[in-house]
């Protein structure tokens, strides 16, 4: 059974520069994936759709990017489900990360 995790971070970017952040995190994953399995992006706007397909499973998501929030929507197929609450919680940490404001000292 496939299990949805929903995470919102906020972020002081706006959206272009969210966007653009977006697209560089994924182009590194895509990257760390292409040796054991295959991951496929594509923006619709600003929301990203991607796929990721590894050891027999498929893990399918969405980032809605907006100016001062991003949503992100992943669906975790059979034992992923099970690990659901440590994913969203990786992905928290690992998007505000990614959408800090590094203008901040």
């Amino acid at each position: 059974m496939s299990k949805p995790v929903v995470v919102t971070i906020p972020h002081q970017l706006g959206r272009v520069e969210a966007r653009r952040r977006i697209d560089e995190g994924i182009g590194r994953l895509t990257q760390q994936f292409a040796a054991m399995g295959e991951a496929r992006h594509a923006w619709d706007g600003d929301v990203l759709r991607f796929v990721v397909a590894a050891m027999g499973q498929e893990v399918n998501g969405s980032v809605d990017v907006r100016d001062q929030e991003v949503t992100l929507q992943v669906t975790l197929p059979g034992f992923l489900a099970m690990i659901a609450n440590k994913v969203k919680g990786k992905i928290q940490k690992e998007g505000q990360i990614l959408l800090e404001d590094r203008r901040k000292t």
